[in-house]
């Protein structure tokens, strides 16, 4: 009796996903089985409530926020199989020599700028990063002190003083960051 993913995905799908992904092919297999038991009712699918069943991102704060950044590269509201290991290579160890751009320092920080950007506009104003901040940090910061970091944050990224921070002045706030190691998730071989 063969398994479900030894009958749907085949050899040279696994071969052009290796090429899109830089994966290695043992690890799309093992990606192909989480995602096929994140798929509680077999549809081919991911939903919004299929991720929320992952026990690390029910229980993040920013859990929503991730998802959401997640399906920031689909309009849909479901991801295949392709779509969940294309937004899963944007977390791939960046390594020498690799050509792949899907896990490149400017992916990675498109991700995170996602996380910020709530409405979608491809601008963080300051109700959206005191929205995240306040995600992040709950109750143990008052609002005043929230509001004190989203100023001086607004400040200090905001390069053409319009009051939102776009995605180029993001990337400038975070040039002194190791996005390269603070955003990669080693992927068993």
């Amino acid at each position: 009796m063969g398994s479900r993913s030894s009958i749907l995905l085949r050899d040279e799908e696994i071969e052009q996903i290796r090429k899109d992904t830089g994966f290695s092919h043992n690890q799309i297999i093992r990606l192909y089985h989480r995602f096929n038991s994140l798929d509680k009712g077999n549809n081919g699918f991911l939903s919004r409530e299929d991720f929320l069943r992952i026990p690390e991102l029910a229980i993040n704060p920013l859990g929503d926020r991730i998802i959401h950044a997640f399906f920031g590269q689909t309009h849909d509201q479901t991801l295949n199989f392709k779509q969940f290991v294309k937004a899963l290579a944007t977390f791939r160890p960046v390594q020498d020599g690799s050509d792949n751009r899907l896990n490149s320092r400017e992916e990675k920080l498109k991700f995170a700028f996602k996380m910020y950007d709530v409405d979608g506009n491809d601008k963080i104003s300051k109700d959206e990063l005191l929205l995240v901040l306040q995600m992040m940090v709950g109750a143990n910061i008052s609002e005043e002190q929230l509001g004190c970091i989203a100023d001086r944050t607004i400040q200090e990224a905001d390069l053409d003083n319009d009051g939102l921070i776009s995605f180029e002045e993001f990337m400038g706030a975070m040039e002194r960051t190791d996005v390269e190691q603070k955003m990669s998730i080693r992927f068993l071989h």
